[in-house]
């Protein structure tokens, strides 16, 4: 992904000016995407720059942000206006009917009602799902298909009277999660794409763009309808479509890539027909994703990658990193990073809003409230995590399992940073002390130093080594450690630039080649340090 603007819809907000609409109390079906007249519907949206970067121009950065947080009424006072713009704002975000003539001047009104995008008010016209702009990472414009009301707010975003009407089914826009795992994604070139989960396909478009063919499941019908007509919209070649729930669409299949955001939340047994197919998975805990990851493997060709979301339960009396550590497969390297936690009292809570449940009476609000923390009690469950898991089916005897809490801001993309992280791990498990002695090293883009000390001071309590690319990672070194750092270009054996050292503080040179090695670890294992080779840098492109 770029820094271009996208639009993405929050966990939990308000609601949009649809008059709290349920999907299915409307006598709208889905769109069909005949190809002419898709085609001429995405011209007349990129015409009337109803672009990601359009819609930022138009609504300007503070209206822009509130819409990303389910306030409509900025957005609604800049849409005042009469150009196609502000037109298709109104039908296809704040889902206001306009008069059918004021329609047909920003778009092939007559293909839209034809395939279902729009459906007559007696006068006017409105929308039938929600088209959200969204900008690809290398300048795309993409347009994200979802139901009324849910790319903004959730399920919560059709509340109201009129909305609480059967939900289970419906399908959400691009949220933050979903851009996040974008960004993750490893940019290799592949073969074999499975998006599992593929929810409004926004995993599937962007995995078109590096694989030959892409594979998208759900077990909601209606995802992978609104998938289709997300990558019909687009512009992107339609995958292979399978419904399903986990593996068994693909049964013995194998990819190159596996990519998920599955439904993680951990929340307690809806009853039947009414949970919200979009969040909860139908089992218990943290079962789903446990069982995704260890599942994986079998699904993997050799080298192949698997990356998704996920919640897990921090369990009383057991470390939460060794309880994820247990879920890797034999035979695969895994990073799983830790990016928040929530005690139970704040997951339930922003959940509950989630799904519009605070709006159902205060009874009603609170006896939900106790069945799920009736449920986290029943698991000994404390707190939950969330973060990303990243496997690679390496086949290593010695597979790298790295399991680390890191709440900062991050730089994405990452994607590149996660293929490094396991090219530097193939270094590592390759090259013992005297072989990383030999070894030549480059200090990675924009590393800064840090002293630390009392002002006035003539030498600093300590050196902090800081990263302002990709995971942003700070970690203290000592004089060493700093003037190693300092001096890897990429010329220089390790060894011999200890060797300068020594002579350069009167250390015994042996004694400082014999304590260094571990600090030299850390330190290509962290990223701030990068091995070369005499084709480059290893681990640069996940070599």
């Amino acid at each position: 992904m770029s820094s271009r603007c996208r639009l993405p819809s929050p966990a939990v907000g308000g609601c949009p000016d649809n008059g709290g609409v349920s999907t299915h109390q409307l006598p709208f079906r889905l769109p069909t995407a005949d190809p002419e007249r898709t085609a001429r519907l995405r011209e007349a949206l990129s015409a009337a720059a109803f672009t990601a970067d359009g819609l930022l121009d138009q609504l300007g950065p503070s209206a822009y942000a509130a819409l990303a947080r389910g306030e409509t009424v900025p957005a609604r006072r800049a849409t005042r206006g009469e150009s196609p713009l502000e037109t298709l704002v109104r039908l296809f975000l704040l889902q206001h009917p306009v008069a059918h003539g004021r329609a047909a001047a920003a778009l092939p009104v007559e293909d839209c009602l034809a395939d279902g995008w729009l459906v007559r008010d007696g006068d006017e016209v409105r929308a039938t799902v929600d088209v959200r702009p969204y900008g690809g990472p290398e300048g795309q414009d993409w347009w994200i298909v979802s139901d009324l009301g849910c790319a903004v707010g959730g399920a919560g975003g059709i509340g109201g009277a009129r909305g609480r009407a059967d939900r289970s089914r419906l399908v959400l826009g691009v949220g933050g999660a979903s851009t996040t795992l974008a960004g993750l994604t490893v940019p290799a070139r592949v073969d074999r794409v499975l998006d599992l989960g593929t929810g409004s396909g926004i995993q599937a478009l962007h995995a078109g763009r590096h694989a030959n063919r892409v594979t998208a499941t759900d077990r909601n019908p209606r995802a992978l309808a609104i998938a289709r007509l997300t990558l019909a919209l687009s512009g992107a070649p339609e995958p292979d479509l399978r419904e399903g729930s986990l593996f068994e669409p693909v049964r013995d299949e194998t990819y190159d890539l596996i990519v998920s955001n599955p439904p993680f939340v951990i929340s307690p047994r809806a009853p039947e027909g009414s949970e919200l197919v979009y969040r909860e998975g139908g089992m218990s805990g943290d079962d789903l994703c446990r069982t995704l990851v260890q599942r994986s493997a079998g699904h993997l060709a050799d080298g192949g990658w698997c990356q998704l979301l996920a919640n897990w339960q921090h369990i009383e009396g057991e470390d939460w990193r060794e309880r994820l550590a247990s879920w890797v497969p034999a035979g695969c390297d895994a990073w799983i990073v830790q990016r928040e936690v929530q005690d139970i009292t704040q997951y339930t809570e922003l959940w509950l809003r989630d799904a519009g449940e605070h709006l159902a009476g205060r009874e009603t609000y609170a006896a939900r409230y106790d069945a799920w923390l009736d449920e986290f009690e029943a698991r000994r469950t404390k707190a939950v995590g969330f973060g990303w898991i990243t496997l690679r089916k390496s086949g290593a005897d010695r597979p790298s399992v790295t399991v680390e809490e890191w709440p900062h801001p991050v730089e994405q993309p990452l994607g590149s940073e996660v293929m490094a992280h396991f090219g530097r791990q193939d270094f590592l498990r390759t090259h013992d002390d005297a072989a990383l002695l030999t070894a030549r090293f480059q200090l990675a883009d924009e590393v800064v130093q840090e002293q630390v000390g009392p002002p006035g001071a003539e030498d600093p309590e300590h050196v902090v080594l800081r990263q302002h690319r990709g995971m942003r990672r700070a970690t203290k070194v000592d004089t060493v450690g700093a003037g190693f750092a300092g001096v890897c270009d990429g010329t220089l054996s390790a060894g011999r630039i200890l060797d300068a050292i020594a002579q350069l503080l009167g250390e015994d040179p042996v004694v400082l080649r014999d304590r260094t090695p571990q600090s030299i670890r850390l330190l290509v294992e962290q990223g701030f340090l990068r091995p070369v080779g005499d084709d480059g840098i290893f681990g640069e492109d996940g070599i």
